[in-house]
């Protein structure tokens, strides 16, 4: 059986058995049978098995089995696939590709959005992380017209706002972000490093809204208030994994007989670095978007707007 056929097919039995909570192989198969893929053949036991140690492999999604519930079947590590894991980026991304390719006749109707990345590069970094060996980059910021060159060792890569980003750490034990698309060359050293047994990715950013980590932020409690159909949008999508409301939606009472949708908000508290990617996002927002704690920052967002403003008057 071809690769990508196998692929599919494991990207389904994850996704059904994810799902379903817990399931029979019997209740598998009864959905298998639905499928284009099953040609009509139910999924023997044998396959089943085979597919579910591959998932494992590569994957990294463990399927169990409750022998004390009719042997049904469920996903062991069920938050590798709820939290910002390479399991849940992989099996959403791979889940979405294959619909994309099934779909070539509708290629004037679905339109993407491009994620600017070299692969040469990343493949790059991704040996030397794997064999734990530091890089040479040639990295122009987009305020320099010529690039500069840096020796580190890479230690993470991230994923945001449709770019990759590079963590490298520095002789001096210092930490920096490069974004991919501004890495003009990079080179695989022969020299290696041994990285910080404490070090861990998903903890390294947790105070973090993106990427930004230097400009010497410390964690603290900041709420937001989300007006009109933009607390709809923060309770699907969350700004920080830290996000919890704090009140229900409420209407101005000059406004209640209206009950216009502009004049509803929600009050959502975050514990998070104020760092500029954060400020740029909550600016974005515009009206949507105001901050109601602490004063020191709803009085720069402020003063920002303001400045804004200044460029569109007359002059």
């Amino acid at each position: 059986m071809k690769t990508p056929t196998l692929f599919k097919e494991y990207i389904w039995l994850v996704n059904t058995i994810y799902h379903a909570g817990k399931i029979s192989l019997k209740d598998i198969n009864k959905r298998w049978m639905r499928t284009d893929m099953s040609e009509g053949l139910p999924l023997p036991r044998t396959t089943f098995n085979r597919h579910k140690d591959a998932i494992e492999d590569i994957f990294g999604i463990y399927i169990d089995c409750d022998r004390r519930d009719g042997y049904r079947y469920y996903i062991g590590n069920e938050e590798a696939l709820r939290e910002d894991t390479i399991q849940n980026w992989m099996l959403s991304t791979l889940t979405v590709s294959n619909l994309v390719s099934e779909s070539m006749s509708l290629q004037q109707r679905i339109v993407l959005e491009n994620i600017p990345s070299n692969g040469e590069h990343l493949e790059v970094v991704i040996k030397a992380m794997k064999e734990n060996k530091n890089i040479s980059i040639q990295y122009r910021r987009y305020q320099s017209a010529i690039p500069k060159s840096f020796s580190l060792s890479p230690y993470c890569i991230k994923l945001f706002r449709q770019r990759w980003y590079l963590l490298g750490r520095f002789e001096n034990g210092k930490y920096a972000i490069f974004s991919f698309d501004r890495i003009e060359d990079i080179v695989l050293t022969d020299e290696t490093f041994k990285i910080d047994r404490d070090f861990n990715a998903s903890d390294f950013f947790c105070e973090c809204f993106g990427v930004v980590i230097g400009d010497g932020s410390k964690s603290q409690r900041i709420v937001l208030r989300a007006f009109g159909r933009e607390k709809y949008s923060l309770r699907d999508l969350p700004l920080h994994h830290t996000q919890r409301e704090l009140k229900h939606e409420n209407i101005s009472t000059q406004n209640q007989s209206e009950n216009k949708e502009e004049d509803s908000y929600a009050d959502f508290e975050y514990f998070v670095r104020p760092t500029d990617d954060l400020k740029g996002h909550i600016l974005s927002r515009g009206a949507w978007l105001k901050v109601q704690h602490p004063q020191w920052l709803a009085d720069e967002i402020r003063q920002w707007h303001e400045e804004a403003i200044k460029r569109y008057e007359k002059n």
